[in-house]
């Protein structure tokens, strides 16, 4: 009998003993407890489709002559709009958001289709190296960030003696853009991002040209984007890096004279990007016909194919061709494979 009861004594104490320890060594417990939070969903870029903030709208003028290449920080931008000019030549206004890099250039001067072209961005930063006198209050008055180099500290706009004037006036981009605190950040201007609809047709390349200036894009299949071509040679950045974008937008515009001209008597071409037009969308190495529109300053841009449907864009970084209207753009398409019945290969059948 007392060998009974001290064997129910010690079941009971090793009973107690498990019973108050099994919360601290519970694997299941122990498992709950080391299960991290998961990571919040990656944000995408308003504007570009990138992995990357909304970051704060900086615009700045570039000069697009043969002289101002190779171009300094083109490669982040994640709009480019290619705009026609004095004398035929083209000229850039990039839109910087989800990085901006340290330096942006060569800067040169504003023209007036950068006013209706940056309205539907909102209050962004305005980064340029002058204008004609007639246009200053126009900018002046327009809804942006007045940070041109004729206003500004020459510390913001350091001249880079290693090229020749008027194409070495470099932005120092991140200083810059510290002096516009209140500039408006990346939001939705017209267009959206996702996959590529039906019905595109397969293109290799395509040649746009202005009067004295010629852009070519041939698709890459290996880095799924538009390698650029300016004037016939390939356009790389400072960096090195060969410029091509995801999507490439060819916007025909009405560019007709304006009130305006440069200090050699040329008159300044305007492009009109308020109202409706046709254009083509390319990306996936094919090409969309597509109708734009906008109704006003503030207002977006829209993309549509022919059928009223919205066509999204590849996510990256864009380039916008404001084309002549009354001009077509030249588009090289994929030499179809023709297999000849006689070289047909025969099919055996194993018995």
């Amino acid at each position: 009998m007392r060998n009974r009861r001290l064997l129910l004594t010690g079941l009971g104490t090793a009973l107690l003993l498990v019973a108050c320890s099994s919360p601290q060594s519970s694997p299941i417990g122990a498992t709950k407890a080391s299960i991290p939070p998961p990571p919040p969903p990656p944000h995408y870029n308003a504007l570009s489709g990138r992995i990357a903030p909304d970051g704060q709208v900086l615009a700045v003028k570039i000069d697009d002559t043969e002289a101002a290449h190779p171009q300094i920080g083109i490669e982040d931008a994640d709009v480019v709009y290619v705009e026609q000019v004095e004398g035929g030549l083209t000229r850039l206004a990039a839109i910087f958001s989800s990085k901006i890099p340290g330096r942006i250039g060569p800067v040169r001067s504003a023209r007036i289709s950068d006013i209706d072209l940056l309205a539907q961005y909102g209050k962004v930063a305005f980064a340029y190296s002058g204008a004609q006198r007639k246009m200053l209050p126009i900018i002046a008055a327009a809804n942006l960030f007045n940070l041109g180099a004729q206003r500004e500290s020459p510390v913001f706009y350091p001249r880079d003696f290693a090229r020749v004037a008027p194409v070495n006036l470099i932005l120092k981009a991140p200083e810059l853009l510290a002096e516009a605190p209140g500039a408006v950040r990346a939001h939705n201007v017209g267009w959206s991002f996702g996959s590529a609809p039906l019905g595109g047709k397969p293109l290799t390349s395509v040649t746009v040209v202005w009067p004295t200036s010629r852009y070519r894009a041939i698709w890459s299949p290996v880095e799924k984007r538009w390698l650029l071509e300016h004037d016939r040679s390939p356009d790389l950045a400072a960096s090195g890096v060969h410029v091509g974008p995801s999507t490439l937008v060819i916007q025909q515009v009405q560019i007709h004279p304006s009130q305006f001209g440069d200090k050699r008597g040329n008159n300044t071409p305007k492009s009109e990007t308020i109202g409706t037009g046709q254009g083509w969308i390319l990306r996936d190495g094919n090409s969309y016909a597509a109708t734009w529109s906008r109704t006003g300053m503030a207002d977006g841009t829209h993309w549509k194919l022919t059928d009223g449907t919205e066509i999204r864009f590849a996510a990256g970084q864009i380039w916008v061709f404001l084309a002549d209207s009354a001009k077509s753009p030249k588009f090289e398409r994929p030499v179809p494979v023709v297999i000849s019945p006689s070289a047909t290969p025969t099919t055996s059948v194993s018995k």
